[in-house]
């Protein structure tokens, strides 16, 4: 592969802050996704990051015992150089942040409970190249499966007017639409059950349609000002304006569906798509198709204050990636799960500089 234009090889000594981050904390996400990418590798993106390219430094973490920071900073000054990472449009690219919401659930419908997540319905089926029908938006990756042959799914709005039927059961049931809306743009959650019991669903599937997130439409219909846009700006007009929810959401044609997944470590978040579970503050999620799992990102946003990183500079691992992160210099930030990680989150929004670290080999600087 032929690494795209868009990356463009610097130094170490030109990343803002590098030698002051915690090193040690982004090899120990790195590790995780070596172990697995060892056992099933994973695909390359299209910016020219061969994913085959990893294999010495993955070898390497496979067999390493945790690393402090400054063993850790060498490893990945052995093993990668940086790339400045080039925005579409130029200039500066964005991070915003993500989290698992932590919920009040239950597993049946009552009359408080009322807010289904659902399972993946069986007449949804992935769509491809060799099963896509003719005309059909190159875009949309799921489908609905009927006697006439594929075609698009149903969207929010028709689902949650019960367009689906016993098409799919629902695996736990919520108190507000909101939250359950919000579920769905994370991705994931811990559910509460009555009982006390804590279950975590993720994602499975969607609907297929393109992701409109309220806050825009809400900043384009002058309901809030772009300056002051966050989740938590978000919900508060929400509450302020309950009858027109499904007014905002139902114009985000997308529509999630969950599994349930093993809480196993309830320190570590979700395991996403790249197969691995979540790190707070080092994993980030990327566009899926222009870039590469696995692959470290150092990422500069100086007007951003969050975690313990002020301002934020520090070294990001690509291990998810999400219907609204579209372009090489665009970044989520997982910051946690729960309540305190959604503060974090909601108000991550800012311009930053992104730095790939690109396995030498592929910069003409390869090591041994």
């Amino acid at each position: 592969m032929t690494l795209s234009p868009l990356l463009q090889p610097t130094s170490f000594d030109d990343l803002p802050g590098w030698r002051g981050d915690r090193h040690g904390e982004a090899f120990a996400a790195f590790r995780l996704s070596a172990r697995r990418a060892l056992q099933q590798p994973y695909k390359s993106g299209s910016l020219g990051i061969d994913a085959t390219a990893f294999e010495k430094a993955f070898d390497v973490a496979d067999t390493a015992d945790t690393f402090g920071d400054d063993t850790a900073r060498a490893f990945f000054e052995r093993w990668f150089l940086p790339c400045s990472v080039t925005a579409d449009a130029g200039g500066s690219g964005f991070v915003t942040g993500f989290y698992e919401p932590e919920v009040a659930a239950s597993p049946v419908r009552t009359d408080e409970f009322t807010v289904p997540l659902l399972g993946i319905p069986d007449d949804l089926v992935k769509i491809d190249d060799a099963n896509r029908p003719e005309g059909m938006d190159p875009y949309l990756a799921f489908g609905r499966k009927t006697p006439a042959g594929i075609t698009e799914y149903f969207d929010r709005s028709a689902i949650e007017k019960g367009a689906l039927g016993d098409r799919a059961s629902a695996l736990a049931w919520m108190v507000d639409p909101v939250d359950a809306f919000f579920v769905h743009v994370q991705g994931a959650a811990r559910l509460t059950m009555p009982d006390g019991s804590v279950k975590r669903v993720t994602y499975a599937a969607k609907s297929g349609q393109r992701f409109t997130g309220p806050g825009g439409l809400l900043v384009a219909m002058g309901e809030i000002p772009a300056a002051e846009i966050s989740m938590q700006a978000i919900r508060a007009w929400f509450r302020r304006n309950p009858h027109r929810v499904d007014e905002i959401l139902h114009q985000n044609r997308s529509y999630i569906f969950f599994r349930f997944a093993e809480v196993e470590d309830t320190g570590m978040g979700p395991i996403a798509a790249a197969k691995v579970p979540l790190t707070a503050g080092r994993s980030m999620a990327v566009d899926r198709l222009l870039h590469t799992f696995a692959t470290p990102f150092f990422v500069n946003a100086p007007t951003l204050q969050a975690f313990d990183a002020t301002p934020f500079c520090r070294l990001m691992i690509a291990q998810d990636t999400g219907s609204a992160i579209v372009g090489p210099a665009r970044g989520d930030l997982f910051a946690g799960s729960g309540h305190a990680a959604g503060e974090i989150a909601g108000v991550i929004h800012h311009p930053a500089d992104f730095y790939a670290l690109v396995p030498r080999a592929l910069v003409g600087t390869g090591t041994t």
